[in-house]
């Protein structure tokens, strides 16, 4: 099949390369000419596992190609996937002018019958707007031309898209009309073979869908964060209150882990979106507002315990960090926890020397030139000077440190763990002050 993915975004460029890796011809579409510039040139312009060798595999055999023509884009593919960022609004809405700017471009240049598919995260009644784009567009030239859109919601983890993509739990479409489901079921055929993922819906359904699928994920990390500040009130370890409702089948063990707050691109967007969206429809999310609420509170524990250890001021104070991006396997810092902590401890008149495994070129694009923040080579360069260790991002090379070398390295054998990596016993018997949430 002929496909277009507008956009070369996380869920843009994975996708496309993706559905180029079953055998369709794929046109990505990005009117960034500096990502395309990259891309052509054999390089990747966001870091995901895997990612790198299915885009040159598929590049190479002439079934994946980037451009910044939109003529060309909207002439290919009779599948035309949408895939653009929508930032939230100062509102906490969705910002659809990227969207909406792709449904006028295709409206405006289309000669066939074209199958327009919502794949960026969008607010429902969204798909309402981009046929209304597409059919002014359609008016304007006085032509008449059939198009069908649909919605079909991405359900991918930064870090392991490649996989969800290619061994999907559920393919959620929202369509209508036999023409459009017909080939949506055909391009994800290849993706199903053992079993029927497909779960075919109307468009307004598919388009909560994906926004009920991320709040109900951040509401069970907010619910366990909240539950980790109690047990530390009460003398109880989450870690085994984890263990014991998570083995109740009916709730499950994911996303029940105790943390320093959750970021990303997508939960506190999409929580902020649907927030807005259900005001705007007369209804008020009390419990996906607590939600919210406890996730800003939480991204100020860190702070909170540093501040109790070492008081307000902390000028004169460095402090080790380990991990900048909000979860790992990426280099996406959006709205992560590490942004919070190192603000409010440069606030307090402390420097940073932080270390993480990719997202340092994204930290320093971030901070920019910021003097107080200095980046280490490993991990355990980052504890040489510092006063004390906090630990933002789970990844696996930090769960097995050496605990004797933190303890002699650190001015103040203290470590701050955001993400309650380790048993605190093992920790406080190297003789270090080991301070995680909501653990004894």
């Amino acid at each position: 099949m002929k496909i277009t993915v507008i956009g070369t975004g996380y869920v843009g460029l994975v996708s496309g390369a993706c559905l180029a890796e079953m055998g369709n011809h794929v046109l990505c579409l990005d009117v960034d000419p500096r990502k395309i510039d990259v891309l052509n040139g054999g390089g990747i312009p966001i870091h995901e596992p895997g990612l790198d060798s299915v885009v040159a595999r598929n590049v190479a055999a002439g079934r994946l190609q980037f451009t910044t023509d939109v003529a060309a884009s909207v002439a290919h593919g009779t599948l035309q996937f949408i895939a653009v960022g929508t930032p939230p609004d100062e509102d906490g809405s969705a910002d659809l002018q990227y969207v909406l700017a792709a449904a006028r471009n295709i409206g405006r240049l289309m000669t066939d019958y074209k199958l327009v598919i919502d794949k960026s995260t969008v607010p429902v009644g969204t798909a309402d707007k981009v046929k209304a784009a597409i059919q002014a567009e359609l008016d304007a030239r006085g032509v008449t031309l059939e198009f069908s859109v649909a919605s079909n919601p991405e359900f991918l983890k930064e870090g392991a898209a490649v996989e969800d993509f290619m061994k999907p739990d559920r393919i959620v479409v929202g369509a209508e009309g036999e023409r459009a489901i017909s080939l949506l079921r055909a391009v994800y055929a290849p993706f199903q073979r053992n079993r029927d993922k497909l779960v075919v819906m109307d468009v307004r359904s598919a388009e909560l869908t994906k926004y009920a699928a991320n709040a109900m994920l951040a509401t069970r990390i907010s619910f366990m964060n909240e539950l980790a500040l109690l047990a530390e009130n009460l003398g109880a370890d989450i870690e085994l209150v984890r263990q014991g409702i998570g083995s109740d089948p009916r709730i499950g063990y994911h996303f029940l882990y105790a943390g320093c707050g959750y970021g990303g691109s997508c939960f506190p967007k999409d929580v902020k979106a649907l927030i807005r969206t259900a005001s705007e429809s007369g209804r008020d999310l009390k419990v996906l507002q607590a939600v919210e609420d406890a996730n800003d509170a939480q991204k100020q524990v860190l702070v909170h315990k540093i501040v109790k250890r070492f008081g307000e001021d902390l000028a004169g104070k460095r402090f080790a960090v380990w991990g900048l991006a909000f979860k790992p396997n990426t280099d996406d810092m959006r709205e992560a926890s590490a942004r919070v902590l190192i603000g409010e401890l440069l606030s307090r008149g402390a420097t940073v020397t932080a270390y993480d495994p990719v997202a340092m070129t994204e930290a320093r694009r971030i901070f920019g030139d910021e003097p107080r923040i200095g980046y280490a080579e490993n991990p355990d360069e980052a504890l040489v000077g510092a006063d004390a260790l906090a630990i933002v991002t789970e990844w696996k090379e930090f769960r097995s440190p050496d605990f004797a070398r933190i303890a002699n390295t650190l001015k103040t054998p203290v470590i701050f763990d955001g993400r309650n990596l380790y048993e605190p016993k093992v920790v406080r018997d190297a003789g270090i002050d080991y301070q995680p949430i909501g653990r004894v």
